[in-house]
């Protein structure tokens, strides 16, 4: 496959990159981010026009591809972003795009950002509002703010806490063996979650310094409409030298099929076992207000995380954005095992998340979203707290254990 095959130009990027100023720093440091180097050289793989990615951002019944077509526009620098942004904030009717929209302004910068920003402060979704608090006090002092919403606690659930991710992913992959050609998909949180799954941050409070469970559910993937899980148990240290705030470094290693038609438990052409890795690092914030057996509940958690995946961009190229964006497309891969080599897809992203009033009670819920994994991470469907099969942390329903 190349570039001119898809329709697509190198456009220049045979060129070096220049170096700006001989005072900018030691290369070493500023020019070994993969993610950095991969997207000044990528093509970005959405085919949409700007004109299309503009209409969409407003008018596109399915809120998620209103949302993403808001951060394709802010990756292609359109010069309208920021007012197309703007009126989906105060517009659209889906929350979620409203504060992943907030939070596309915060990455943006700059005083006209934090302006809109701040102009939602007080919105009529308590949620809304305290994100906009968030994202102009992070903008302003680097620390996020909160309101003083009472809270909601169950005693009876597996974790203490449940905390919904907002992830927004750059997947660079290879679009030949030659290395000098790549692509880019820019996918904002809700399409992130439709194609790879809603990742929630499941901590407890008397082990969250060491170990966290990542627990991901994918709707859409089984006909009888239950949830397709996957689960991560990440380990590593927190940092605690800032009162009220731990800064983290986690790793997961799992043991996960991988599935050689590049789809979530799609079998059709085999799979191999292998163990799979993702990292993690960050920080998250305490509310002393909130407690939870003796300690400060996590009130916000933020950061980055790195992974491999493998995509089938033979089955994508040419597609449109709700052909590509589809449950179970693309899965994670690894690079040190026999699959390797299928490891096409460099995912770098960043997360936010914060608790937030899920029932509409004006209480934000601390543990309340359900979740299908044990403390060791494996799969429990009924959440009994008991592992359906002790050890496997993937749903089981193609039988690929066997």
């Amino acid at each position: 496959m190349t570039l001119q095959s898809i329709g697509l130009s190198t456009g220049g990027r045979d060129r070096a990159p220049e170096w700006e100023h001989y005072l900018k720093g030691d290369p070493a440091l500023l020019n070994s981010e993969l993610g950095d180097i991969l997207d000044r050289d990528a093509v970005r793989l959405d085919i949409r026009t700007d004109d299309q990615v503009a209409y969409e951002a407003l008018h596109h019944p399915d809120p998620m591809v209103r949302e993403q077509s808001l951060y394709q526009a802010m990756d292609r620098r359109l010069p309208e972003a920021i007012d197309l942004i703007a009126e989906s904030i105060a517009t659209d009717e889906n929350r979620e795009v409203r504060w992943n929209a907030l939070w596309a302004l915060e990455k943006i910068g700059g005083p006209r950002a934090l302006q809109i920003i701040e102009r939602h402060v007080n919105d009529d979704d308590a949620d809304v509002g305290e994100w906009a608090q968030l994202f102009s006090s992070e903008l302003r002092t680097g620390l996020p703010a909160f309101d003083n919403r009472s809270f909601a606690w169950d005693s009876d659930r597996t974790f203490d806490e449940t905390i919904l991710l907002n992830i927004h992913c750059d997947v660079y992959v290879a679009l030949d063996e030659t290395g000098r050609n790549w692509g880019k998909i820019s996918l904002a949180p809700q399409g992130l979650a439709r194609s790879y799954g809603q990742a929630h941050a499941c901590p407890n409070t008397d082990t969250r310094n060491q170990k966290l469970i990542i627990s991901k559910t994918l709707s859409g993937l089984h006909e009888d409409g239950t949830p397709h899980t996957e689960n991560f148990v990440f380990r590593g240290l927190t940092n605690h030298a800032n009162a009220g705030r731990g800064s983290f470094y986690f790793e997961s290693r799992g043991l996960r099929p991988i599935f050689l038609s590049g789809r979530a438990d799609d079998d059709s052409l085999g799979h191999r076992n292998e163990m799979v890795a993702a990292k993690r690092s960050g920080e998250w914030t305490l509310d002393p207000r909130i407690q939870i057996r003796g300690e400060s509940a996590i009130r916000y958690v933020r950061g980055r995380v790195h992974t491999w995946g493998y995509v089938n961009f033979d089955t994508m190229a040419g597609s449109s954005l709700e052909e590509v964006l589809f449950p179970g497309n693309s899965i994670l891969g690894t690079l040190d095992t026999p699959t390797g080599p299928l490891a096409n897809a460099f995912i770098v992203g960043t997360f936010k998340g914060k608790l937030v009033d899920w029932d509409g009670d004006d209480k934000v819920n601390v543990n309340s979203l359900d979740i299908y994994s044990t403390l060791d991470g494996d799969v429990d469907s009924d959440q009994d707290g008991v592992a359906d099969i002790p050890g496997v942390q993937f749903c089981p329903r193609t039988n690929w254990m066997n």
